[in-house]
């Protein structure tokens, strides 16, 4: 039989759809083989399979789980790939720290999620890049500082904010109840505020529209359907959740851009009240100037408030649902931790300032956001140059995941990574301190702008409603039933549960 007579009996007994996947496999060898020639070697990984990659490997529900059974075999920078999309993910403190810190303009741009680079056109405050991203940031920064974020000013907001969330956990009666909304309406309300210049009562339409949206956002983002979208456009254009998440945006910026209306009635620029007034000043500057090709514009505005609202209310709500979770599931704790307060605060209002009087509380509420580790990876980045790195190649343009459940839960860096374990946060005098591999917020010029603002949240939230309350699992839940599992990929939220909140004696 001749070589021609073979062909053709091949092409004859498989598909189409096989002959392709072959003739990919040749394209991956060949492409990975001429790179580690031309350019040394790039980081190791598991064998991808045409088209698919190494997606039969990965548990895509909670994916950052595979990645660190990975990292295991194949090291703390190792390539996987989530179909045909190339990932180099970095693992553990010393890694991500390395990337993210001392080679931070590498290592820093932002490769958006397909999804979200539709709907936000590069604009916004989180998934951009370039001069855009690095007007907004800075603008950004500048103003929410202004504005009170890690200033005596938001500090006396978020007491304020805490009576209201005093009172509605008080309306429930010691009943069992679901913790989100509550606690997410009091942290929206923070940004609100420092947003729009004013809070939002609990029943109105305004915020319950914007936390469901958000919450929403984020559930369509770890959706499979999406997931898979994301990797294979040209075939999954049609799904619904995608759909649904460009309708939710549309609904979003006009819930936003009546809000922006109605401040933008009775602006004055010399008494700015929140983020939204200070933005419109700007581009009414730079109109007034003549300038054509600023960043200052509507579009920008709404995509950046939504940014704002979304990463300042998900990751904050979500860390002190799961710190009142520790406290029901690990009673003992929570006991230290009101006796504590009992001790030093009395029945007087918390204060930021108390942290200094109050290690064990502080941390109690550090270990909550280590062990939690809300965004198990981070956003992702991508490099803005080709550089070898820890004796491994990444050309320019890679997407890179920086594990940051790796670096919270590293073995070399914490006693009992995976318990919870306030002693992580307390020297032998039991005095606070704050390890060094605690990077919650990433790290680098993409850490999150908020973290001064959530860790002030954090602690005068989850100290007040802990000095009023005490948190038991719901009737007929035992301390042991209650789950720890986390939901998500983008953030890991806590399954769902209810909790009682019994008032202090």
């Amino acid at each position: 039989m001749g070589l021609l007579d073979v062909s053709l009996q091949f092409f004859n007994s498989v598909s189409l759809l096989g002959a392709l996947a072959v003739l990919l496999l040749i394209y991956f060898i060949s492409s990975s083989s001429l790179g580690s020639q031309e350019h040394g070697k790039e980081p190791p990984g598991p064998t991808p399979l045409p088209l698919l990659g190494n997606l039969l490997q990965l548990d895509m529900k909670r994916v950052f789980i595979t990645l660190l059974e990975l990292s295991k075999k194949y090291g703390s920078v190792f390539t996987v790939y989530f179909g045909p999309k190339k990932v180099v993910v970095l693992a553990g403190y010393k890694t991500v720290k390395e990337a993210l810190v001392h080679y931070h303009d590498v290592f820093g741009g932002r490769d958006p999620l397909l999804l979200v680079d539709e709907a936000h056109q590069g604009h916004g405050v989180i998934w951009s890049n370039g001069d855009s991203w690095k007007e907004m940031r800075r603008f950004a920064l500048s103003n929410l500082r202004q504005f009170g974020m890690g200033k005596k000013t938001i500090e006396d907001k978020i007491i304020e904010e805490s009576h209201h969330l005093i009172e509605a956990v008080k309306k429930f009666k010691g009943a069992a109840f679901d913790t989100t909304k509550p606690i997410t309406y009091a942290v929206s309300n923070i940004i609100s505020s420092i947003v729009f210049g004013s809070r939002f009562e609990y029943d109105d339409p305004v915020l319950t529209s914007l936390v469901d949206q958000i919450k929403r956002r984020f559930q369509l983002l770890n959706s499979p359907s999406v997931q898979v979208y994301n990797m294979f456009p040209r075939f999954f254009k049609w799904i619904a959740n995608r759909r649904e998440f460009h309708n939710l945006i549309t609904d979003h910026k006009k819930l936003i851009f009546a809000c922006v209306s109605r401040l933008k009635e009775n602006l004055n620029p010399q008494m700015c009240r929140g983020f939204v007034d200070a933005f419109l000043v700007r581009q009414q500057n730079v109109e007034e100037s003549g300038i054509t090709n600023s960043h200052f514009h509507t579009t920008n505005l709404m995509i950046t408030v939504i940014n704002l609202f979304a990463g300042g209310t998900e990751t904050t709500s979500s860390t002190m649902k799961w710190g009142l979770l520790y406290m029901a599931k690990y009673p003992k704790i929570q006991d230290q931790v009101r006796e504590e307060l009992r001790r030093v605060i009395g029945s007087h209002q918390v204060q930021f300032s108390d942290r200094k009087n109050l290690p064990f509380t502080n941390a109690v509420i550090h270990e909550t956001q280590r062990l939690a580790s809300i965004a198990p990876i981070s956003i992702p980045h991508k490099t803005t140059r080709d550089i070898t790195f820890q004796g491994h190649f990444i050309k320019k343009g890679s997407t890179v995941y920086p594990l940051l459940t790796s670096v919270l839960h590293d073995p070399t860096e914490w006693e009992r990574p995976h318990s919870f374990y306030p002693a992580h946060f307390l020297d032998k005098d039991n005095n606070f301190v704050k390890p060094d591999a605690f990077l919650p917020f990433s790290a680098g010029r993409r850490n999150c702008l908020g973290e001064s603002l959530a860790t002030m949240q954090l602690f005068i939230f989850l100290a007040t409603l802990l000095q009023h309350f005490r948190f038991t699992p719901a009737p007929g839940v035992s301390e042991e039933e209650l789950d720890e599992t986390p939901t998500g990929n983008l953030s890991a939220v806590p399954s769902f549960h209810t909790l009682c909140a019994v008032p202090a004696m």
